[in-house]
């Protein structure tokens, strides 16, 4: 239960919220206290400064005449009901023979001969609470007598962070029910997508391919999930590309060794006697033993092409030679299905490259031509050199290639014609990138395509 994507998210947010929550109400304490400490002696020193300049001036005022100088009119008591702190002394006899109302401590408290307002924590007699105070001296004749002591338990401030921790502690249990209820929330609307995403994959490892992916997915979700049915649409593709591509190479097969099998069992049997039948059966036998020869180089090439494991020779190459040699090998099937073929070589440049290679691209331009054109139709092969580049442009005036199929056309086992195997134009692109050159398409439906070949000059 724990393992999966939906307990854990919400557990994870929570935990994290756990945390921050920890981490601020701990700075918020330390926080509160400095404050609610500072707040605490700036209270005690104001009423430090009022209460010792009371008694300051009732000691001033019999100066010189011990008898004279009475203690003040309230009481120590009344004050600190007003207050509601607790007030002390801490210094020599303010009001001989009278009684101030001040609550003496032990001479070692503090050192109240520095003349100078104090802040510190002590222990009174007979308490067992530490108290927060505020010592201001009180001066007779310019000279420090004593030290008037307001002070306050430490517990009323600590009462305060108390009453701050309850508080935090009801708005955290607060806010991580709310977190609670956002991460389920949030935790569905992520879960849910990525559990459809899971089950369209296993749909697809299973080789269904006709799998629902989450609609309207946030984010990078949406994008995973277009991802995903872009990959299983093309699965399904690749799938039937190879099953027409065995139906293809199958009936390729099939084809030349039938008919090589008839003629050698005809030779075999003695059927054929005549020697000049003998001889145009064993041309037919050559003819379709490399028909077969080309399909499987062909297949050999596009799986070395594949797996990177093609290498390209480089010589001298005399294009408009190698043109004059690929425009030959299809003059006769021209002539025979009346298509006006031509050829132009505006240019006779010489590169370095792979002959062999080039002629097999150029053949499989102009092999895919003589397919998609009709008897009597019209192909040209044209030669030119501009720009540091050279160029070798078949043109056809077939039916045309429909934008929709650009795309695939140049991958293997796609093929719009009856009886080919979709290898050609595949080949011919992943040795023309190989070549460091490319192919380039345009065509127009019903009016025909011109494929051209760019190779670096």
């Amino acid at each position: 239960m724990l393992g999966s994507l939906r307990v854990r998210l919400p557990l994870i947010f929570l935990a994290g919220i756990v945390l921050a929550g920890v981490i601020t109400t701990a700075i918020s304490i330390r926080l509160f206290s400095q404050f609610t400490e500072n707040q605490t002696l700036t209270k005690l020193n104001r009423e430090a400064n009022g209460i010792a300049a009371l008694y300051s001036r009732a000691v001033n005022q019999g100066y010189g005449n011990k008898k004279d100088r009475a203690a003040p009119q309230f009481a120590a008591a009344n004050l600190e009901r007003a207050t509601g702190d607790r007030i002390y002394y801490l210094g020599g006899n303010l009001f001989p023979g009278q009684k101030s109302g001040l609550t003496p401590l032990p001479p070692g408290t503090i050192d109240w001969h520095v003349g100078k307002s104090l802040s510190f924590t002590f222990t009174p007699p007979g308490q067992t609470r530490p108290y927060l105070a505020v010592a201001n001296p009180i001066a007779l004749g310019g000279q420090v007598v004593g030290a008037l002591i307001v002070a306050t338990k430490k517990t009323n401030v600590r009462q305060q962070v108390v009453s701050l921790v309850e508080r935090l502690a009801l708005a955290g249990m607060l806010g991580v029910v709310i977190a609670a209820f956002l991460a389920w929330y949030l935790s569905r609307r992520i879960v849910r997508p990525v559990l459809q995403l899971s089950d369209a994959v296993d749909d697809v490892a299973a080789g269904n391919y006709d799998v629902k992916v989450p609609p309207n997915a946030p984010g990078e979700l949406g994008h995973l999930s277009t991802r995903v049915a872009e990959m299983a649409n093309r699965l399904g593709e690749v799938e039937q590309m190879e099953r027409n591509f065995l139906m293809s190479v199958s009936h390729e097969l099939r084809t030349p060794l039938t008919a090589i099998r008839g003629h050698v069992a005809a030779l075999l049997e003695g059927v054929i006697e005549d020697p000049e039948l003998r001889h145009t059966s064993l041309e037919t036998v050559e003819a379709e033993t490399q028909r077969l020869e080309r399909l499987v180089g062909d297949i050999l090439d596009l799986a070395k092409l594949d797996t990177n494991r093609f290498t390209v020779t480089t010589e001298e190459v005399d294009m408009a030679a190698l043109i004059e040699q690929a425009f030959d090998r299809y003059r006769d099937e021209a002539q025979r299905r009346s298509i006006d073929y031509r050829h132009e070589v505006a240019a006779r440049p010489v590169i370095t490259s792979d002959g062999d290679r080039v002629l097999q691209v150029v053949g499989n331009l102009l092999s895919n031509a003589f397919q998609a054109t009709p008897n009597g139709g019209r192909i040209s092969l044209a030669l030119a050199q501009q720009n540091g580049t050279v160029h070798v442009a078949v043109e056809d005036n077939g039916p045309g290639i429909s934008a929709d199929d650009r795309d695939r056309l140049f991958r293997p086992f796609v093929s719009n014609k009856s009886g080919g195997t979709g290898l050609g134009l595949a080949i011919a692109k992943e040795l023309s990138i190989a070549l460091g050159g490319r192919i380039d398409l345009d065509s127009e439906v019903g009016k025909g395509s011109r494929f051209e070949l760019v190779l670096p000059a």
